[in-house]
């Protein structure tokens, strides 16, 4: 075997020569990585300010303590990320009203390590009011505590520094969620705050069982993720698969969750879900009590819940907080509207192109005499309806709000009136796909509306060439690729395959609370029994005689 190899540009090649892209990379992870810190201040400013390039939102300030004022210590955090209200009265005040004595803990000495620890030791006692402080001896835990909420002591004649937390500035208040409303229920959402979420959750599980593992992601974003779950209730095949998969993930930043779901999911080819993402922090509470793990990412109002099943995107918070029999009703209903939204154009295009026998006959007339004139078969037509509707449903998200309602509801009515009047379409090609897209926005999940609306398409280039036989293939294939579709080594169509009989009782029904006293298969397995609710009791009062 050759050592070499030309490339094709003519030019020798090394097998054993690594790429620059590589190179630059681990280049700058020698270059941060266990790299101390300096002695002096004047070595450490002088870093920070090269390789930062000098950034003016990152604050360096110097000041002297003592009663002699020999004891140089430099302050560096980011304005923007703290507040500089908390530097001053968390870390500035306590230290400037410390004495030489205090400082130095009343034993002087010649011994730089002794130094060296009396000064970190009392400026730890000093900042008691902080309630994380970490000694920091390398850079790269040096930069990755500046950009993440703190600020970073440096003093003279120690290699080492202080990381102490504070307040960060404040970030959007906590709102109501937006993509899933609730008639009752929780007001409350995530926000884009880790930290925040993080308390969010814990108001709604106090328990010391709700376990949280920290990831940082991104060679350059540097993003810290979390793994949430509740031990004792999470398989612990599960959390092996998700920290594999979580610690082979390497990219340069991580700015959302999806770019998380895109990596870990276990199938990259498939229009279907995966993975739900929330932003109620009572729905991921819920799936954590299932035995569930959900994912958060610092600057992402949206957890990642998973596994789950097709049947997961059928529930919503609100099926839980009323009546048994009403929900039950209005999942019953999503179910239906979710397949209206799916099949109805197809099963309108393949009626009448292929199918007219079906139709009545005094149905039949009207819909022929309302196609008189329009010069498209039913297939284009639908398509064409179809793929208008999806521009002003696209347009409407991109629009400022209050511009949104008005061309939503006016675009809408304009275009379909127009359309027909020209004779473009047939009127009851606008009341199927209308009524279609109605029905698409039941869902309370939206990436799963978002993949009914690509089916769409398909079920409708199927029903164009053969009619009910290709609305049939095609729905067979979605069942076979349903079936082999996997979230995290769970079955896509549990329960309904495998069947887990036990786990009926919040499929199509919802029933009640009593009823329901094993968690789902294949999740808590350790642990699938919960608390044993009891049925209410009715009481009969007897008449006096």
């Amino acid at each position: 075997m050759k050592a070499a190899e030309t490339s094709r540009h003519g030019k020798r090649k090394n097998k054993n020569e690594m790429p620059i892209v590589e190179q630059h990379k681990q280049q700058q992870e020698q270059e941060y990585t266990n790299k101390p810190l300096f002695h002096t201040i004047e070595q450490n400013e002088a870093f920070i300010r090269r390789e930062l390039g000098g950034s003016p939102d990152v604050a360096i300030r110097k000041f002297y303590l003592g009663a002699d004022g020999q004891e140089e210590v430099m302050l560096v955090y980011v304005d923007g990320i703290v507040e500089e209200d908390s530097i001053n009265r968390q870390i500035l005040e306590p230290l400037q009203r410390r004495t030489e004595s205090q400082y130095k803990g009343g034993a002087a000495t010649d011994d730089s390590l002794q130094v060296e620890q009396i000064n970190i030791l009392t400026l730890k006692n000093k900042l008691v009011s902080i309630s994380v402080l970490e000694e920091v001896e390398d850079w790269a835990k040096c930069f990755k505590y500046l950009f993440l909420c703190g600020c970073i002591i440096f003093t003279s004649g120690t290699n080492k520094a202080i990381f102490a937390k504070v307040s960060v500035t404040a970030g959007r208040s906590i709102e109501e969620p937006t993509t899933e409303m609730t008639v009752r229920g929780p007001r409350e959402g995530f926000t884009e705050s880790l930290f925040v979420n993080m308390s969010l959750l814990r108001k709604k599980i106090r328990s010391p069982k709700l376990w949280s593992e920290a990831w940082t992601i991104g060679e350059v974003t540097q993003t810290p993720v979390s793994l949430i779950y509740i031990k004792g209730l999470a398989d612990e095949t599960i959390l092996g698969t998700l920290r594999e998969r979580l610690d082979s993930i390497d990219i340069d930043g991580i700015l959302e969750t999806n770019y998380i779901e895109e990596l870990i999911m276990d199938q990259k080819w498939t229009l279907f879900p995966t993975v739900i993402n929330n932003e109620r922090p009572d729905t991921v509470a819920a799936s954590l009590l299932e035995g569930r793990v959900a994912i958060m990412v610092d600057g992402s109002p949206f957890a990642l819940i998973m596994p789950v099943s097709l049947n997961s995107f059928f529930q919503a918070a609100e099926d839980y907080y009323q009546r048994y029999d009403i929900a039950t009703f209005l999942r019953v209903l999503r179910f239906v509207s979710f397949s209206i939204a799916l099949l109805m154009p197809s099963l309108y295009v393949a009626i009448i192109g292929y199918h007219q026998e079906m139709i009545p006959t005094q149905l039949l007339l009207k819909l022929a005499a309302q196609r008189e004139g329009v010069p498209f078969p039913a297939y284009l037509e639908a398509f064409l309806m179809e793929f208008v509707f999806e521009i002003l449903r696209e347009a409407v998200l991109r629009m400022p709000i209050a511009a949104g309602n008005t061309v939503s509801i006016v675009g809408g009515l304009v275009i379909g009136q127009s359309i027909v009047e020209a004779g473009i379409v047939s009127p009851a090609v606008v009341i199927v796909v209308s009524f279609t897209a109605i029905a698409s926005f039941v869902s309370p999940a939206y990436n799963l509306g978002i993949a009914a609306r690509l089916i769409r398409f398909i079920l409708l280039l199927a029903s164009s060439t053969l009619g009910f036989y290709g609305i049939s293939m095609v729905i067979i294939l979605l069942l076979l690729h349903l079936a082999h579709l996997r979230s995290i080594g769970m079955p896509y169509l549990k329960p309904f395959a495998p069947f887990f009989s036990s786990d009926m009782k919040d499929t199509f029904v919802r029933a009640p609370l009593w009823k329901m006293q094993k968690r789902p298969q294949m999740l808590a397995e350790e642990n699938s029994q919960r608390e044993d609710v009891q049925m209410p009791k009715e009481e009969h009062s007897g008449g006096q005689t």
